[in-house]
């Protein structure tokens, strides 16, 4: 007798999403009925010019915004109508955000840092503490908690961020240009660092850059133009 294969729907899902900004004669239509489907353990790239509806389409994914129509699923339900406490709470669960400039405190210590989304939670100062230091350990800052924001180099407070980011132990890790402020040898660290992430824990990983060589440590490559998506390729294995 014949098995029936369970279909094993994808982690987010993006049906026929549009994005208008404004209205009438001066709306802008930053997405056009954009189709994706971004699987568990999957990292991804997405690319494209300014003004392309990358940053649009990753804010939806982050649930930091909603679509105008169109359908957004995550883990098969629909999420893009929530109310924004809702769409907050989500974020707060399953979540993890990653920017360009760190956005971390400056007179706030590393390990305090990287327990602020412990704290929107309600852990408690041991919890937050054994997790937050077990993050830095993750990024290999284990001897830098002490240490506040201005005494790190660009990297160390990038990797502080990654720590903030998956102390939490989120499903998904959102980037966005997370290389934008680096250079070269730091920007390669952390991308290995984050490809290590998504290789050995499982977090599936969707990140916006410009940067080929910095896209090119994805697995998949999806690029944006003029709100609708272009291309949606398979890259090469992570390096």
């Amino acid at each position: 007798m014949l098995q029936t294969v369970p279909v094993i729907p994808p982690l987010i899902e993006l049906r026929k999403i549009t994005r208008t900004f404004g209205s009438g004669s001066g709306a802008v239509q930053a997405l056009v009925g954009v189709d994706l489907k971004i699987g568990a353990g999957e990292f991804v790239a997405i690319m494209g010019p300014s003004g392309s509806g990358k940053s649009t389409a990753m804010n939806i994914l982050g649930c930091l915004d909603a679509p105008t129509s169109g359908d957004h699923l995550f883990h098969g339900r629909e999420v893009g109508r929530l109310a924004r406490d809702q769409r907050a709470l989500i974020r707060r669960y399953f979540l993890g955000f990653v920017f360009q400039g760190f956005n971390l405190l400056p007179r706030t210590t590393a390990l305090e840092n990287v327990e602020l989304p412990l704290i929107y939670r309600g852990a408690s100062v041991a919890e937050r503490h054994r997790l937050a230091a077990h993050a830095l350990d993750q990024v290999g800052l284990a001897h830098r908690g002490s240490h506040t924001s201005s005494e790190l180099s660009g990297g160390q407070q990038q990797r502080v961020a990654i720590a903030r980011a998956i102390v939490t132990s989120p499903e998904v890790l959102l980037a966005d240009e997370p290389t934008g402020n680096l250079d070269t040898r730091t920007s390669n660290e952390i991308m290995e660092l984050v490809t290590s992430l998504n290789r050995d824990q499982g977090i599936t990983v969707v990140m916006v850059t410009h940067e080929a060589d910095i896209a090119a440590y994805a697995q998949r490559i999806i690029r944006f133009v003029d709100g609708r998506i272009d291309s949606d390729t398979r890259n090469r294995e992570p390096v």
